[in-house]
C-alpha cells in the first residue's frame, strides 16, 4: 500500500515505464516535471506542440529533450486532438495537459470519433499527504463536477475507488461529506450521502468498500471528534476518501490543505479510458511530478 507521496514516487520508479503524451508541451513547469519523470524512468514522453518553443524552453532551463519524440503542432485545438488520438490509437498510455485550456483538452478527450470516452463520468481526484493525518487523503470532486446529482456521485465514487485500489488500499473508506451527520431533507448533501451509504451496503462498490454518510468533516478525519459526539462509525477518523457535495466544498478543502496545512499533493482526471494528468498553472513543480507518477501508477494498474 502506498502511504505517502514518497512511496508513490518510489512505486512509479519501480514499475513499468509508461508512455506519457503531453498536449501543448511548451510549458516551462510541465516540461520540467516531465523531464524529471523521464530521468527517473517513470515515463517515456511524447511531446505534442510548438517544437520551436519546446526546444527554446528546454535550452533556457537546461532540460535535455534530445531523445524525446516531439510532434510539431502549433494550433492548440489540433494539439489536443493529436495528443488524444495518439493515446486512443495505443501509442501512449496516459495523457497530460500542457499549455492549453482544460476545456479544449477535455473536448478532445470526449470526442466520439478520436476520443477516450467511456460510459463513466469524468471526475477529478486529488491525493493529499497532510502533516497531521496518518495516511494519504483522497478528495473528490473539487475540480470538475460543479453540483453533481446522486447518480453522478455514484460514478465519482467509483472513479475514486479505482484510484485507491491502484494505490494498494485493500479496504476503501469513503465519507460522504455534509455539514451535519443527520439526514435533513432540506440539505441535499445529507440525503445523497445516506443513499450512497445504503447503495454501498448492497455491495455496489465492492465488498471491501465502505461508504458512510452524511459525515461532517471533523467526524471523517478525527476519532476524537467521533468519541466526543458519541458517533458510531466504522470509518470515523480513518477515512481514505472525502466525497464532497459540490465543487466549492472540494476546492475550498483542497486549497486549505495545500496553502494552510502544507500538504503535498497529486491530482488526476478519471473516467476516461486512461488517466488524464490535468494540473493547474499554480500547482508546484512537485505537485506536477507527483501527478505524473500517480497517472503512471494508475495507467499500469490491472485491477
Amino acid at each position: 500500500m502506498i502511504k505517502s507521496v514518497k512511496d508513490l514516487l518510489a512505486v512509479a520508479k519501480q514499475g513499468k515505464t509508461m508512455r506519457l503524451v503531453v498536449a501543448a508541451a511548451q510549458d516551462e513547469d510541465v516540461l520540467s516535471a516531465v523531464c524529471k519523470a523521464a530521468e527517473e524512468s517513470i515515463i517515456t514522453p511524447i511531446l505534442v506542440g510548438n517544437e520551436e518553443e519546446i526546444r527554446k524552453i528546454a535550452k533556457a532551463h537546461q532540460l535535455d529533450v534530445s531523445s524525446y519524440e516531439i510532434i510539431q503542432v502549433e494550433d492548440l485545438k489540433e494539439a489536443a486532438q493529436v495528443a488524444v488520438k495518439l493515446v486512443s490509437d495505443g501509442k501512449g498510455d496516459f495523457l497530460m495537459k500542457g499549455l492549453i485550456d482544460t476545456a479544449i483538452l477535455l473536448k478532445a478527450v470526449l470526442d466520439k470519433e478520436i476520443g477516450l470516452r467511456t460510459d463513466s463520468l469524468l471526475s477529478h481526484v486529488m491525493i493529499y499527504e497532510v502533516p497531521h493525518y496518518h495516511k494519504l487523503l483522497f478528495l473528490t470532486d473539487g475540480g470538475m463536477n460543479i453540483e453533481p446529482s446522486y447518480e453522478e456521485k455514484v460514478q465519482i465514487t467509483e472513479n475514486a475507488v479505482t484510484v485507491c485500489k491502484a494505490m494498494g488500499i485493500e479496504t476503501v473508506k469513503v465519507a460522504g461529506i455534509a455539514a451535519k451527520e443527520k439526514v435533513n431533507e432540506k440539505m441535499l448533501a445529507t440525503v445523497d450521502a445516506r443513499k450512497l451509504q445504503e447503495l454501498s451496503q448492497t455491495g455496489h462498490f465492492g465488498s471491501n468498500v465502505i461508504v458512510e454518510g452524511p459525515l461532517a468533516l471533523d467526524l471523517a478525519v478525527s476519532k476524537e471528534a467521533a468519541v466526543t459526539k458519541n458517533f458510531k462509525s466504522e470509518i470515523a477518523g480513518d477515512v481514505d476518501v472525502l466525497l464532497v457535495p459540490t465543487i466549492e466544498v472540494g476546492n475550498g478543502i483542497g486549497k486549505t490543505l495545500t496553502y494552510l496545512a502544507g500538504a503535498d499533493s497529486a491530482g488526476i482526471i478519471m473516467g476516461a479510458r486512461v488517466p488524464v494528468v490535468l494540473v493547474s498553472r499554480a500547482d508546484s513543480y512537485e505537485a506536477k511530478l507527483n501527478s505524473i507518477a500517480l497517472g503512471s501508477v494508475i495507467a499500469s494498474y490491472k485491477g
